[in-house]
């Protein structure tokens, strides 16, 4: 049995619920953007601004959902700063249960007919090499830009909670929860760090509704002088007793003073007292994306898996 429709909160939570059973017998076959957090994180900062431009399609078997695909089409977006930006191809996020494999083909088709007319991108991920056979067989192709040294595959680190060791920020700065220090600080965290974003206090609240999200697990580092210098959110799988750290960033006038290490060291301390043993967060995985890839390696996380950035032209049918 299949459905398709506009993207809803509850949609999201059969998502997480797969993306939970996958994680608990083939982890390397969660899709990037298909994990646990991701999906909350991605659903409850755009679905009020953006939701108009997604549908989706699920595929259920004995009332259990078994693959879906979320896809995001053309649309403008007011950023933080005022300006607008123009999303004109067409994004597929997907996941299909490795038991039922057969099925991404149809989720190719959908995609395909939903997005006729569009240039279209997809991630794959590298380790599922029976989806990478049928997304080459449909006409799709490693994306040059997406796929080259500066390019922007990522790759999902992992590692367990055991031997963390003690955070330790420099002098005059401090850690902060969202639930402490409020919505306002908590979105100017992320604008800091990451630039003008289609984010803003009224999303963020949005954000606080999506299944998983816990406000003493989102972390801020506050600099001497009050300005958010950092933050994470951690996503806190109780199923398979995994925390994942999305989105994470620093403010670019307090880098490389050890903020983001201290903020992961004390995110997973935290998170282990919530019963937590494993953690993971995903980054860049080009060559000419270091930075990102060297801190996680230097708090004790290795690569578990990468995606592959296909493309299709909007010429190809």
């Amino acid at each position: 049995m299949t459905t398709s429709e506009f993207l809803t909160a509850a949609d999201v939570e059969l998502m997480q619920d797969l993306a939970q059973r996958i994680t608990a017998t083939h982890p390397e076959l969660v899709n990037s953007d298909a994990s646990f957090g991701e999906l909350a994180w991605n659903w409850g900062r755009a679905h009020t601004a953006q939701g108009s431009s997604w549908r989706r399609r699920l595929w259920f078997s004995g009332g259990e959902l078994v693959a879906w695909g979320w896809v995001k089409l053309p649309c403008s977006l007011r950023l933080s700063d005022g300006t607008v930006a123009n999303a004109t191809g067409a994004y597929l996020a997907y996941q299909v249960h490795p038991d039922h494999a057969e099925l991404v083909d149809e989720v190719i088709d959908w995609y395909d007919a939903t997005a006729a007319g569009l240039e279209r991108t997809v991630l794959p991920g590298d380790p599922d090499r029976f989806a990478l056979e049928r997304w080459a067989a449909h006409g799709y192709v490693p994306d040059p830009g997406g796929l080259g040294d500066t390019g922007s595959w990522t790759q999902l680190n992992q590692r367990d909670l055991t031997d963390v060791e003690p955070a330790k920020l420099p002098d005059g700065y401090r850690f902060r929860t969202a639930d402490e220090a409020g919505g306002e600080a908590a979105v100017q965290a992320h604008l800091n760090a990451w630039g003008p974003r289609a984010y803003s206090v009224e999303a963020y609240r949005d954000l606080r509704e999506t299944t998983g999200y816990r406000g003493d697990l989102h972390v801020l580092v506050e600099a001497p002088d009050g300005e958010m210098a950092a933050s994470t959110i951690m996503w806190l799988d109780e199923v398979n007793r995994t925390v994942e750290f999305e989105p994470m960033g620093t403010h670019p006038d307090h880098r490389r003073l050890g903020l983001a290490r201290a903020l992961l060291l004390h995110g997973m301390l935290l998170a282990r007292e919530t019963g937590a043993v494993h953690a993971t967060v995903a980054c860049l995985g080009a060559p000419g994306h270091p930075a990102a890839r060297e801190l996680y390696y230097g708090a004790g996380f290795r690569e578990l898996c990468r995606d592959v950035p296909l493309i299709k032209d909007a010429s190809a049918g």
